[in-house]
């Protein structure tokens, strides 16, 4: 195992460097004068907006930042055996990733490659660990690790993590998403690694390699470092939150043991599919489209069955997308859920299916101190004022557009027995004007219409044959 250089391990970054201009120029110092007005104007702005945007609660007490007495760079098949034996007894793994895109590949590659894996784990910070998955064609040993259910398995953000580890066959067990319990305490603008570092140990983290070329080798020992510190920042933020938000940390525990919750298949395939599956994806699949009751009933179960906030408030947010209005009263309880990903999410549902009702509750909302809810719940509130009805999903609403026109039809046929609607007389049906030489099959048109202007300019012909005049 290669140690990296202890002086390429610091945390804090650099104080920002300010140059001032050389004024013996006047016109110099005059164009960087009003440079500099319009750099304090968008200072102040950005500030004001800053402000409005932070977390105005009160947060735990910080801690001191601990420190790794050794990073270890493993790019040989020994090393990595020798890792797995020393974590494999670990408690508590914290766990990050590198990865970069990979532009040419064939359709059934991954869209990235694993370039490192970074470990920080609980052996009173003797070591953090630094996985070369390039120079290593065999990571199946790591395995053992990431698959025992009695090691809790740390991530910050776990979405991409787990798919790039997925590419190599590595599958994490018993597993926790920082980046979620911090959104769910602070909102999703304070739930970043360097915000949630800065928060618990007032330290700002350096991020001047966050966009440097993972696949590029020989590593430099500064990008060794800068790769371990995250899985080490990892470790100590779970420290800082199960310390002072015990309860918040254990909801967002998923078990080795977990099952597929009981819920309709068609809501389990919408809270596992990506953003490109839609929830109205799910429910034409499954038929159920224009069957309200039966979404109505699984959604109201799902409430009751999910135990994971995120999951509940992907629910909340399918309620309010599908503008099912009845489950109103279902989803008022969570605007005084502990999590603020819950509170907004109940805030937008409420919002969008203009519950007058939720109005006193939702102003309890507007000083809540996670500018998330905060901002959910005024544009809630600009909803609910506006008067306007729900607005339909798109399947549904062109399903009852396509009933309007059929029921027309049926009407000019004198098949349904209704009297045609006056919206839909030939006099003012839409007419279609084509540029093809055949004449329109529409009823012809009076010579100051835009119709006639056009066949006019290009040689159009009407019904009769005929090439109007230009009514210009």
């Amino acid at each position: 195992m290669a140690e990296s250089e202890p002086g390429e391990a610091s945390i804090g970054a650099k104080a920002d460097e300010t140059t001032t201009p050389d004024k013996a120029a006047p016109r110099a110092g005059e164009a960087t004068n009003t440079a500099g007005k319009q750099d304090e104007r968008r200072r102040r702005a950005h500030s004001a907006r800053d402000e409005a945007e932070e977390y105005s609660g009160a947060s735990a007490p910080q801690m001191p930042l601990p420190t790794w007495k050794r990073r270890l760079f493993i790019d040989r098949p020994a090393d990595l055996l020798a890792f797995v034996a020393e974590a494999k007894d670990a408690r508590v793994l914290a766990i990050d990733t590198e990865f970069i895109e990979t532009p040419y590949r064939r359709p059934t590659d991954p869209s990235h490659k694993l370039t490192l894996l970074q470990f920080a784990f609980d052996n009173d910070y003797r070591a953090s660990y630094v996985v070369d998955a390039l120079r290593l064609a065999d990571l199946s040993p790591l395995q053992e690790i990431l698959g025992r259910a009695e090691t809790l398995k740390l991530f910050h953000d776990t979405s991409a993590d787990k798919r790039v580890l997925a590419t190599r066959g590595l599958v994490a067990r018993q597993t926790l998403d920082l980046e979620a319990v911090s959104r769910s305490l602070f909102g999703g603008r304070a739930s970043g690694l360097q915000a949630m570092l800065l928060r618990a140990t007032g330290v700002r983290m350096d991020k001047s390699l966050q966009r440097a070329d993972w696949g590029k080798r020989p590593l430099t020992s500064a990008m060794v470092a800068y790769a371990a510190r995250d899985a080490e920042m990892t470790y100590t933020l779970y420290l800082w939150l199960k310390t002072n938000y015990p309860d918040q940390v254990a909801r967002y525990i998923v078990p080795a043991s977990a099952v597929s919750p009981d819920i309709a298949s068609w809501l389990l395939a919408s809270l596992e599919g990506g953003r490109s599956y839609t929830v109205e994806d799910a429910l034409e699949d499954a038929g159920l489209t224009d069957d309200l009751n039966a979404q109505e009933a699984a959604l109201r179960q799902a409430l009751g069955v999910l135990r994971n906030p995120q999951q509940r408030a992907k629910v909340l947010r399918f309620i309010g997308d599908l503008a099912l209005t009845a489950l109103a009263p279902d989803v008022r309880p969570y605007l005084a859920s502990s999590s603020a990903e819950e509170r907004s999410g109940a805030a937008r549902t409420l919002g969008k299916l203009r519950d007058k009702e939720a109005v006193e509750p939702l102003k309890l909302l507007i000083t809540d101190p996670t500018p998330d809810v905060r901002q959910a719940t005024t544009n809630a509130l600009t909803a609910i004022a506006s008067g306007e009805p729900p607005r339909l999903p798109y399947r549904r609403g062109w399903g009852r557009l396509a009933q309007t026109v059929a029921h027309r039809n049926e009407s000019d046929s004198g098949t349904s027995g209704v009297a045609p609607d006056s919206r839909w007389t030939d006099a003012s049906r839409q007419r279609v004007w084509t540029s093809e030489s055949a004449p329109d099959e529409a009823p012809g048109a009076a010579p100051d219409d835009w119709r006639a202007a056009l066949r006019a300019r290009f040689g159009g012909k009407d019904a009769e044959g005929q090439a109007p005049e230009d009514p210009n």
